[in-house]
């Protein structure tokens, strides 16, 4: 989940002599969790206003490849807003929509308010396909065992409360659980440890499916990524290469899927696998699972390795926070 906070305070004056106008704008922009980095000429979300008369607009400018959510706080004298506060709501990707409008209570009076924002990718109104039944996130017969199940007690716990973490050595190719639109990246990270000083520096990969739910798969290796954002992928695809970044105490992949709350956080939510002897399972920690061969119409992709080596590890989930 990222969260962006800003600040914004303004004041208007209206001197009954003069009719004068006095407006301050201060603006503060605070990164509390995200992970990848923006350009100083686009960033991601951003948020402005624009001024008709004693009407104050507040506008979203959404450059993510997804919806995102948005929740707003503001601290008001002298003024009412359009929409009931503190306000959270999903915004369309690639566009700038009004979010809402703040205007004065007393007319001639002085006002002022300061707000801060949040956003997290993915949209607050998506609906979760629970009769779908999810690939396991890596090549046809291949075999990983799982380190970290749903409610794990080393790190799954809150937003990542369902999450699976697939022990699997650095490099190993991973495939799309379910298909879906490329939402986010980050792979430009080479580093990772046992300690929540790296939990911002893990690779990861977005991927929003149909019902508007994403898909994250973390920790990936630094260029890891085999896609691009925007780009359709189907359920079996090559899509990245697992790997060692971020809080992590051993090579993994960390999956889950998740819904957004709010602007300030992500809801994980359980789902089923297929694999070669069931479907339709919830999987279970400490137990390997080998994955079943491409339905007819999936691509064939060749996968590397069929077994779990290396390190054992845990995940915060890092990615996009």
């Amino acid at each position: 989940m990222r969260k962006l906070k800003k600040f914004i305070v303004g004041q208007l004056r209206i001197v009954p002599t003069a009719l004068r106008h006095i407006v301050m704008l201060t603006f503060c922009l605070v990164c509390v969790s995200g992970t990848q980095g923006d350009s100083p000429a686009r960033k991601a979300f951003q948020v402005f206003t624009k001024r008709e008369g004693n009407l104050t607009r507040f506008f979203v400018d959404n450059r993510e490849a997804s919806e995102v959510t948005a929740t707003f706080e503001l601290q008001m004298v002298n003024l009412k807003g359009s929409q009931r506060l503190p306000f959270s709501a999903t915004y369309p990707a690639n566009q700038v929509t009004e979010a809402f409008t703040v205007s004065p209570v007393e007319e001639n009076e002085p006002w002022n308010y300061s707000y801060t924002s949040h956003y997290t990718v993915g949209s607050m109104l998506s609906q979760h396909d629970d009769f779908y039944v999810y690939h396991l996130p890596f090549g046809p017969g291949a075999t990983y065992k799982v380190t970290q199940g749903y409610n794990g007690e080393y790190s799954h716990s809150g937003s990542d409360q369902y999450a699976i973490d697939f022990k699997m050595p650095v490099g190993t190719p991973v495939h799309a659980a379910r298909g879906g639109v490329v939402a986010k990246v980050k792979d430009d990270s080479s580093k990772g440890g046992a300690d929540r000083k790296y939990e911002n520096q893990a690779n990861y990969l977005l991927i929003r499916h149909d019902d508007g739910t994403l898909g994250n798969y973390a920790h990936l290796s630094k260029g890891g990524v085999k896609v691009a954002i925007g780009q359709r992928v189907e359920a079996g695809e090559l899509i990245a290469l697992s790997g060692n970044t971020g809080f992590s105490s051993g090579a993994h992949l960390h999956f889950s899927v998740f819904k957004t709350r709010d602007g300030k956080g992500r809801v994980s939510l359980p789902v089923k696998f297929e694999t070669t002897e069931e479907t339709g399972i919830t999987l279970v920690e400490g137990k390997a699972y080998r994955s079943s061969p491409v339905k007819a119409g999936a691509p064939v992709l060749a996968a590397k390795g069929t077994s779990a080596e290396g390190g054992g590890g845990s995940s915060q989930g890092g990615q996009q926070k």
